[in-house]
């Protein structure tokens, strides 16, 4: 696990240098959605490069045609991120964005743990898990007093 733990961090880590690279586009290209774009095409570029490079098979068109239409979403809500981000990151700053960012994604995670939604393994809320979720909510709460 101690691998797992560090590359999450790693990637944690990663996002935060993420939103000041898409506020300098931004800057640059004049808008968040163009920001965004590029982001998204370097990103497949780069995924394509890695997906050549681990020689990952590609997957079949009977496969591709029974991807539930729905699970397309998570490009988009990827996109909304970066999107998001840029525009925020100036007005928030990165510290106080990321918290809010991981608040927000822990209380869904909690709610979509305890109903084994997406396909996960049920986790049941409970009063431990709250009371992580709560000392998350209380950093938000102290970065966002600076």
């Amino acid at each position: 696990m101690t691998g797992a733990f560090a590359w999450a961090l790693a990637v944690g880590a990663a996002l935060s240098v993420q939103v000041g690279l898409n506020m300098i586009l931004r800057a640059h290209l004049g808008h968040a959605a163009w920001a965004a774009l590029v982001n998204f095409g370097v990103g497949t570029l780069a995924l394509a490069a890695f997906a050549l490079a681990v020689r990952a098979p590609l997957p079949s068109g009977a496969s591709v045609a029974q991807v539930p239409w729905w699970a397309l979403a998570g490009g988009a809500l990827g996109a909304l991120y970066v999107a998001s981000s840029t525009v925020l990151g100036p007005r928030l700053g990165v510290a106080l964005l990321t918290a809010l960012v991981v608040a927000g994604q822990m209380l869904a995670a909690l709610v979509i743990d305890h109903y084994g939604w997406l396909g996960f393994q049920q986790h049941p809320i409970t009063f431990t898990r709250l009371a992580g979720a709560a000392l998350i909510v209380a950093g938000v709460v102290l970065l966002g007093r600076t």
